[in-house]
């Protein structure tokens, strides 16, 4: 067993484990997407993740949840958390968005959820209002230049944008629904469920891809990081986080994602650096860190 001080050592850790798990989801999806259409990658991974989580659960003689409403609830948070985020983002990525920019959009989460807060009167001050402005600011300038302009992998579309902007609100939503609806149960038995509910509104998106999935080394190791890193992983951690009411501290550490992003995706896939795009990013996480740090 381990002592309360090695449990608060964790429980201190986890935030920052499960960002820099995350941060390696953008970089996976552009790892895989050459070889395999998003629905397909997305449903085959729910698949292998609840296969994952079934005999882990049954070895552990975990009991599920125990009413309807309770996987309802887990049934919707599965919905937005897994088949909207994740659909969101490896469709952007699919279609040209870079892993940079991607994470950049969605680290804009703590901006979505101070306002979410300030509309159920929480009070909104200048400094976060502030910070809301320069945040907006930051990701116009870096989406901006890509308009048109960039290499394969490092543009945006009216449609890579809209799906990252889906994935951004699925996320905010989810998270909050979560937080407000879920109630207290074993990680196992919930992400069991969620990833079924996110598989059953995958499976018929998978119908509408005509091209078909090219297994291979790479193809491979991105769905094995996928199921063990990210699923198993990263969702786990973010389930714990939030039943444990430290959804705050994950979202307030959103913003460190996109550098961490970049800065990979930078030297693995040549995604450019610029000094525009370093400087969008720094207004971003800026005005994001003024909510953030207002809100407390």
């Amino acid at each position: 067993m381990q002592s309360p001080t090695q449990d608060n050592a964790w429980l201190r850790a986890m935030p920052w484990v499960f960002v820099l798990i995350w941060s390696t989801g953008f970089i996976v999806a552009r790892y895989g997407m050459p070889y395999a259409p998003p629905m397909k990658f997305l449903a085959v991974r729910y698949a292998l993740s609840i296969a994952c989580f079934l005999p882990w659960i049954l070895l552990a003689g975990v009991k599920w949840p125990t009413t309807r409403t309770q996987w309802l609830h887990l049934a919707v948070t599965g919905v937005f958390m897994h088949a909207g985020y994740l659909g969101g983002v490896w469709v952007a990525v699919k279609a040209g968005m870079g892993s940079g920019l991607s994470s950049l959009i969605v680290g804009l989460q703590p901006v979505l959820t101070a306002i979410w807060l300030s509309g159920t009167g929480s009070k909104v001050s200048k400094r976060q209002w502030l910070g809301l402005v320069l945040g907006f600011a930051g990701l116009v300038l870096v989406v901006s230049r890509k308009f048109g302009a960039g290499g394969p992998g490092d543009q945006a579309t009216w449609f890579n944008l809209s799906m990252a902007l889906m994935a951004l609100f699925s996320i905010t939503i989810g998270t909050l629904y979560q937080k407000r609806f879920v109630a207290a149960c074993d990680v196992r038995t919930a992400n069991a469920v969620q990833l079924l509910a996110a598989l059953l509104v995958t499976l018929p998106l998978t119908l509408l891809e005509v091209e078909a999935m090219q297994w291979n080394g790479q193809l491979m190791g991105a769905m094995a990081w996928s199921v063990l890193g990210l699923t198993l992983g990263g969702s786990s951690l973010l389930y714990m986080l939030i039943q444990r009411g430290a959804a705050a501290s994950v979202t307030s550490l959103m913003y460190l994602v996109p550098p961490c992003t970049a800065l990979i995706a930078w030297m693995l896939f040549a995604e450019p650096i610029t000094a525009v795009t370093l400087a969008g990013t720094a207004l971003t996480a800026f005005g994001v860190s003024l909510v953030v740090r207002a809100a407390r």
